[in-house]
């Protein structure tokens, strides 16, 4: 058999099982194995599991992806996992139980939500220090920079605000008043909305950041779902302003929303308490971490098909994808 015609063979069986190999790399916190799952985007298979700080939750990606900030929350530290070497090579100071952390564009700056604290901890990741603490409502997770630099979002989960704050001053300017519960936030690719889930509200709310007030609301409804369980937590938004991304906890689905017109368009089935959600590198495809089933979801974006669950440690929470 020719070299070509087995070429063509190859390509016809990746399509066959749903869309062209990702060529990504894909980093999963599992909470209670304490490990990092390394996902191998071509194969879908876990290549590598690395130990690493107590309940690892949000992870996050450095801005050259050469290494993975972790919240090892019962550790109150993030630790900073080289990426070539998959070794932890120093800690970061985080304050008491790091959550969620969101990083400044110009890559230096990190944000992480201290919940037991009701602060957000400013961290300097070259110099390795505090730059300071902002005060902010009860038990805040969610954390999101705008792409500009210019603004900071906090979710207060007890305090059901999202809290905006200017990252000159480091100050709050504005409190907005959402469902209960708020877990995640992100800013559109325009800057111009920040997207907020409520986990007990049920719902999306959309911040108009020029005026600071609600300007939609993304409702959900699953037939034989109840309401209590379905639970709004990650969100994810493609960078061509067409689809919003969110989990609905222990409805296993991820709901697909026009992001222009704010309507549901369809949910996807996928593993037990979906958490949360982030895109490889060209938004083709979208991973969703899956807390009860121990898997990871893969959905093609452009088909709003789920092609594959690869299993990973026990509860994984966080996720991240490198190019």
């Amino acid at each position: 058999m020719t070299r070509n015609l087995w070429l063509g063979l190859g390509l016809a069986l990746v399509l066959a099982i749903g869309g062209t190999a990702d060529a990504a790399t894909i980093y999963v916190s599992n909470e209670k194995d304490n490990t990092i799952s390394v996902i191998d985007g071509e194969t879908l298979e876990v290549v590598q599991t690395v130990q690493v700080g107590r309940r690892p939750r949000g992870i996050l990606l450095s801005r050259d992806q050469s290494e993975l900030y972790i919240c090892a929350s019962d550790d109150d530290t993030i630790q900073v996992l080289d990426l070539k070497s998959l070794k932890v090579v120093h800690d970061l100071p985080s304050g008491p139980d790091p959550e969620l952390s969101a990083l400044h564009p110009n890559g230096r700056i990190l944000y992480t939500a201290n919940e037991d604290d009701n602060l957000l901890t400013v961290i300097d990741v070259v110099e390795r220090k505090v730059l300071g603490e902002i005060p902010v409502g009860v038990e805040p997770e969610g954390v999101a920079v705008s792409h500009d630099g210019k603004w900071l979002a906090s979710t207060s989960e007890t305090t059901n605000m999202a809290h905006i704050i200017d990252t000159e001053t480091m100050e709050i300017t504005d409190n907005v008043l959402v469902g209960g519960r708020p877990r995640f936030a992100t800013f559109g690719p325009d800057d111009k909305f920040l997207w907020v889930s409520s986990e007990i509200g049920s719902i999306v709310n959309v911040i108009d950041m020029a005026t600071r007030q609600i300007a939609n609301k993304v409702e959900f409804a699953i037939s034989g779902v109840t309401a209590d369980n379905i639970q709004p937590v990650g969100i994810a938004l493609t960078n061509d302003g067409k689809y919003g991304f969110v989990a609905l906890g222990p409805a296993n689905r991820v709901a697909v929303i026009d992001a222009k017109s704010y309507k549901v368009l369809k949910y996807l089935l996928v593993g037990r308490r979906v958490w949360q959600l982030a895109f490889n590198d060209d938004h083709s495809r979208l991973y969703t971490t899956n807390g009860a089933s121990n898997d990871v979801s893969v959905i093609d974006v452009a088909k709003l098909k789920v092609l594959k669950s690869v299993a990973v440690g026990r509860f994984p929470w966080g996720i991240a994808v490198a190019r």
